[in-house]
């Protein structure tokens, strides 16, 4: 893993095996058949995978799609850094969840602008994150941003920092407010625009405002980071938005965390 590097989308199309949309223009991260491009990472095994956490399924809903049973905590991670791109995704719940997430709203999530190595969620780099801008998904609050800090080669603690237009809802948490002051954040989460106030962590949960597709429906998720702005976009509409980001390029992690969950077509499409 130590000769991942940063490369730019002219240099992919021209030689990478990503394969491309019809449009000749857009890089499909998940081809269909196997995980090539990407690496796994779970807590205490590493880059190891002996459950099978992540794998490719023939067919759900009649098109492959990639499973991540969410048994054990980490993430499927791109093998090339990106910036500057439109990444759609579309993804809907399994049945499974799993031992201290057994009852809870099932959880996942894209971590968008990967830094540091694998783990640094943790002091002992054996954590299941690294730090990033996360695209939260789980029931009730697809759409959060969470602000995912990691530590440094010192043992430093360092938190990316976003601001966004946010108000306080009745219960004084962060809120994406379009209409808003703009807030630098460091760390932390802001909820999207429509979250319910009273969200709870129970499985099944969902919000009269909810966008997210109901049951085991498909949802679309729209991540556009566009230099140090990122807008997050779920079935068409714009949930959350922030700019300044202090972390503008990175790796792509999509996190194993307590449920099974099904992605596809996970295309990237760069914007210059």
């Amino acid at each position: 893993m130590k000769n991942l590097r940063v490369v730019s989308f002219a240099a992919l199309v021209a030689c990478s095996p990503l394969a491309r949309a019809d449009d000749g223009h857009t890089l499909r991260l998940f081809n269909g058949k196997d995980l090539a491009n990407f690496y796994t990472w779970l807590v205490d095994f590493k880059y190891a995978d002996p459950d099978r956490v992540f794998s490719v399924v023939d067919s759900v809903d009649g098109a492959p799609a990639i499973r991540i049973s969410g048994q054990h905590w980490g993430g499927l991670i791109t093998r090339e850094e990106f910036s500057d791109y439109r990444l759609v995704v579309e993804f809907r719940w399994g049945l499974l969840t799993w031992e201290k997430r057994a009852d809870k709203a099932k959880d996942s999530g894209i971590l968008t602008h990967c830094q540091g190595p694998e783990g640094n969620y943790a002091a002992d780099f054996n954590g299941p994150w690294m730090r990033s801008v996360e695209f939260q998904i789980i029931q009730g609050g697809v759409g959060d941003f969470i602000l995912v800090a990691g530590y440094d080669a010192e043992g430093k603690r360092v938190a990316p920092k976003l601001t966004a237009t946010a108000g306080k809802d009745r219960d004084g948490e962060d809120v994406y407010d379009p209409g808003g002051a703009p807030r630098e954040f460091q760390g932390g989460r802001i909820n999207w625009y429509g979250r319910d106030p009273d969200w709870k962590d129970v499985l099944g949960f969902r919000g009269k405002n909810d966008v997210e597709s109901p049951g085991g429906e498909w949802t679309r998720l729209e991540v556009i980071c566009d230099g140090d702005t990122i807008t997050q976009i779920v079935n068409g509409k714009v949930v959350n938005r922030g700019t300044r980001s202090s972390l503008t390029r990175g790796k792509i992690l999509f996190q194993s965390e307590g449920a099974e969950i099904y992605f596809r077509k996970i295309e990237l499409a760069p914007l210059r």
